[in-house]
């Protein structure tokens, strides 16, 4: 699997802590990427939404993003801090991960 521009991104993304926008189910999302890896040989990101069509979410947690589905992906050039809630060595995550934001 050759790194994708999306991938490549957000892997940029994660390493500098730089939030990301993109259009996700037709709808703008500005997120914070915290991890990078596989699910039956697709690419995942996990993030956490930051504005979704210009608003807030009603509650701050990690969402799951398919790669193929973040359309128009850009910097959003603000920075993020690592959220306390993430954890990396979760079950889900070991072995398929590719890169992950550190604290």
């Amino acid at each position: 699997m050759s790194p994708s521009p999306a991938s490549t991104l957000l892997l940029e993304a994660i390493a500098l802590k730089k939030c990301v926008e993109a259009t996700y189910n037709r709808m703008v999302v500005k997120l914070a990427p915290h991890i990078l890896y596989t699910r039956h040989d697709e690419l995942f990101l996990d993030a956490v939404t930051l504005e979704r069509d210009g608003q807030p979410p009603k509650e701050k947690k990690i969402g799951t993003f398919k790669l193929t589905g973040l359309q128009a992906l850009g910097f959003a050039g603000k920075p993020f801090d690592p959220e306390p809630i993430f954890n990396p060595s979760a079950e889900k995550y070991r072995g398929v991960t590719l890169f992950a934001v550190e604290a």
